[in-house]
């Protein structure tokens, strides 16, 4: 078991990335501290993956607040003593609309969740990982990160955000032996993505859909196991020489902008 006693921490541990990523993290023996607003929800994920409480500590929390990231962080290292895995993966879409048509509220709550609870995550993780001089951060940013997508600017800027932090604190920590990475999404079957696809054409989202699965080479949208599986190989001592990087997990989407 790959990851048996090592410590996993996941924000958006309630999102369909986030439970797949935690499934595939307890099936290989770590302790998780699973973070997420949605307190409910958290609760569901527990019961469903049917964690012990031995092996789990769930965190209600709000990813955009310092206090509450500070919370989540000391929480976890009080608990299971270190951190060496950090799926720092919370996101938000935001209102769909043209740049012309949207309220700077809109890129205000996107920026807070995306950028801001990245950027906070980062700051205060990579504080114990420095302490221990080990460690793997895994941000997630999006296709969207590396193009530009009508109707999600405030998102869009937010992911390319994301790809600069993600180099940047791998460039600030590779002398602490701490590797950052991150993935980058196509389309996934996600809440996030019927919230997008209803956004674009409120009524039409199966028709919506079906647009964007054949904007993908590979004409599908992608499944979270299979985003899972690239978060937990990036987080293993099968990626020890990668740090810095950006991986597309899309099929083939984002070649066909080069």
């Amino acid at each position: 078991m790959a990851f048996e006693d090592q410590v996993v921490l996941i924000t958006g541990a309630a999102g369909g990335i986030g439970k797949a990523t935690a499934r595939k993290f307890a099936e290989s023996g770590a302790k998780l501290a699973l973070v997420d607003l949605n307190e409910e929800a958290l609760k569901q994920v527990v019961n469903e993956l049917q964690l012990s409480n031995e092996q789990t500590l769930a965190i209600p929390a709000d990813c955009s607040d310092e206090e509450q990231v500070i919370r989540y962080t000391r929480q976890t290292v009080d608990r299971f003593g270190r951190i060496d895995v950090f799926f720092n993966n919370a996101g938000i879409e935001g209102k769909i609309g043209a740049i012309t048509d949207l309220d700077i509220e809109v890129l205000d709550q996107v920026y807070q969740v995306n950028i801001r609870g990245v950027f906070l995550g980062l700051k205060h993780v990579l504080k114990v990982m420095k302490e221990q001089r080990s460690g793997a951060v895994i941000n997630t940013a999006s296709v969207a990160g590396k193009m530009g997508t009508p109707g999600l600017g405030a998102y869009v800027a937010s992911k390319h955000a994301v790809i600069g932090l993600t180099k940047t604190a791998a460039l600030e920590c590779a002398d602490f032996g701490i590797r950052v990475n991150a993935i980058c999404p196509a389309p996934i079957h996600t809440r996030m993505m019927r919230s997008i696809e209803e956004g674009t054409a409120p009524g039409h989202g199966q028709m919506i859909q079906e647009q964007f699965a054949q904007k993908i080479p590979m004409k599908r949208y992608g499944e979270v196991g299979e985003v899972a599986n690239l978060v937990y190989f990036l987080a293993s001592d099968e990626a020890k020489f990668i740090t810095g990087a950006h991986y597309a997990i899309d099929g083939g989407m984002s070649a066909t902008s080069l």
